[in-house]
């Protein structure tokens, strides 16, 4: 009895299954029209704001299939439908199994063409050379602050912010064994270990740490010595091989990096837009308060304001600042040009969609 009802529940199965593969070649054939329409226009295939609007609507899910499991599904559909427009290939700063190849991979979803590059400049180069459209680089970190690559970059390059990306940081302690007692070094990127030194202090504060070049490679030395644990992500471990000896290591738990998606265009408002900027001001009494006015009288919101030696001069600095809103926003607009005044150098670096 209990069998004949299990193989009529997987008839079922069966025929939704079969009913979903239909609605994907559908959705695939609309997808393939509009990519025409697109390339006929000469419009951006890559629209960050539309995907954000699709995950949005399908935020409603009432479920019994859980909220994550409907992003991570429609991520690997959005990004397959892409690859139908037009093949996506994107620069990461690599090696593979990084938190920036995690990064990409929610961003763009498994059919995208992930190219891993050595360097942060190296990804910039890509896109501004044209041999990629898009790259991923990291700019922040919840614990550790800014990547200062990143920012210099943006003062050498023309390349605009498309998107960002928060991602949630999980450090686990990865070995060949599993086994802490095998465990003699601990290898891992110098920004792992600093967001680490709390737990491996109270927990191993006779062992030796090795800062490496990568999460990645970290995994990867210790894949190829028992004596080595890697501190790494989840993605690390099943790539190289690799047990986890303690799981979710890092000292703070509300731990999140933020990367930037770069390209070449300003993506058009999406209605809940960011906009970043740099600007060098001369060095005369009251000019950061001059910087701030324009933002303050207007009750425009400042989210961030970084600087950055200028390296040209001594004790000259440039200003990375990020607010709410698009510079078509009639407000924000008015704002920038009356900050521009006051500045000696001023660059939109990009608008993009607030990532959550």
């Amino acid at each position: 009895m209990a069998k004949e009802k299990l193989n009529r529940l997987r008839e079922q199965i069966d025929r939704i299954d079969d009913q979903i593969l239909e609605l994907l070649n559908r959705r695939a054939n609309v997808v393939m029209e509009v990519g025409r329409v697109k390339d006929d226009s000469r419009q951006e295939f890559y629209v960050p704001s539309r995907e954000q609007a699709i995950f949005e609507r399908l935020a409603r899910n009432e479920g019994p299939f859980p909220a994550d499991g409907v992003r991570r599904v429609f991520r690997e559909i959005i990004s397959a439908s892409l690859a139908l427009e037009q093949p996506m290939k994107i620069a990461y700063l690599g090696p593979p199994a990084t938190f920036t190849h995690q990064a990409a991979l929610r961003q763009f979803g498994l059919s995208a063409h992930l190219v891993a590059q050595k360097s942060i400049p190296a990804v910039f180069d890509e896109v501004c050379r044209g041999r990629a459209p898009y790259g991923v680089v990291p700019v922040e970190n919840s614990t550790e602050g800014v990547v200062s690559h990143t920012l210099d970059m943006f003062i050498r390059s023309e390349l605009k912010i498309n998107a960002e990306i928060l991602l949630e940081i999980e450090h686990n302690l990865l070995s060949l064994s599993g086994r802490m007692e095998d465990v003699r070094k601990i290898v891992s990127h110098p920004q792992a270990l600093a967001q680490c030194r709390q737990w491996l202090e109270e927990n191993l504060p006779d062992m030796a740490l090795v800062d490496v070049s990568s999460t990645a490679l970290a995994a990867q030395m210790a894949a190829e010595d028992e004596s080595v644990a890697a501190i790494a992500g989840e993605v690390a471990a099943s790539l190289y091989g690799l047990k986890i000896v303690k799981q979710k290591i890092e000292d703070n738990p509300n731990n999140f990096t933020r990367f930037l998606v770069i390209g070449r265009n300003i993506p058009a408002p999406s209605g809940r837009d960011k906009t970043s900027v740099m600007f060098s001001v001369k060095d005369e009494p009251g000019v950061l308060y001059r910087m701030l006015e324009p933002f303050s009288k207007r009750g425009i919101n400042l989210s961030k304001i970084e600087s950055r030696p200028m390296k040209k001069k001594a004790w000259e600095y440039v200003f990375f600042l990020d607010l709410d809103g698009h510079v078509q926003d009639p407000e924000v607009a008015e704002a920038l040009e009356e900050l521009r005044s006051c500045c000696q150098e001023f660059r939109v670096l990009g608008c993009y969609s607030r990532s959550r």
